[in-house]
């Protein structure tokens, strides 16, 4: 089922986007089954997790890490993932590039955006994320590459639009002040139950656990 689930995602989406298969709380057995179905990139929330899977299937996949990120961490991340998708402050950020440094590694991240302002949750505030990419810009180890947004959790997916649309507004704003060794080409937004209308919106990520692995919608 999860190889039917991922063709039909695959022949969904749009040429460029980029579909991250959430693996949170799944076997060795459902992430292997979704990158031979031919999904490209895997999201971790937990690093342990991440542990679990690439010691497992090795590499198969590129590896993003979606999950929030403490500080006591980030060696840790650094040095499974290809992409850290939530960066939202310059400690974390000065903590990645110098073990990315000391790993001989160039690590391309997203700064993870606090689209609905909601003061529990992770995420730079949108009116600050302009000067925390001029600070990171910086950093010899580290590269951004765009932006991430989870928006609030609501059980309908026009909902999210709002927020999205701003995301997107802000992505496209940053992208045209030119500041040094930052291009915003990836935007990544909208889950399982909000994707389309992410993808509405300008999203070129998409991160979806259920909608693979559950068959949720």
């Amino acid at each position: 089922m999860i190889t039917a689930r991922v063709q039909a995602l695959l022949a969904e989406l749009p040429v460029g986007v980029e579909l991250v298969a959430a693996a949170k709380g799944r076997t060795v057995a459902e992430v292997l089954s979704a990158i031979q179905a031919g999904v490209k990139t895997i999201g971790e929330n937990y690093l342990q997790e991440t542990q679990m899977h690439q010691a497992a299937i090795g590499r198969l996949a590129a590896w993003h890490f979606i999950g929030s990120l403490q500080r006591n961490k980030v060696g840790l991340a650094v040095g499974l993932s290809d992409m850290i998708e939530t960066v939202d402050s310059l400690v974390i950020a000065q903590a990645i590039d110098r073990h990315a440094g000391r790993l001989g590694k160039l690590m391309p991240v997203l700064i993870e955006i606090n689209s609905g302002r909601e003061p529990q949750k992770a995420g730079v505030m949108p009116e600050k994320a302009e000067e925390l990419i001029s600070q990171i810009s910086h950093l010899t180890h580290i590269r951004i590459k765009g932006l991430m947004t989870m928006g609030p959790r609501t059980g309908d997916p026009e909902a999210a639009r709002p927020y999205f649309t701003a995301t997107h507004r802000l992505f496209e704003h940053l992208g045209q002040l030119g500041i040094p060794n930052v291009t915003m080409a990836q935007l990544s937004m909208g889950m399982t139950n909000s994707y389309q209308v992410a993808l509405e919106e300008g999203a070129n990520i998409v991160r979806l656990g259920n909608k693979i692995f559950d068959g949720g919608g």
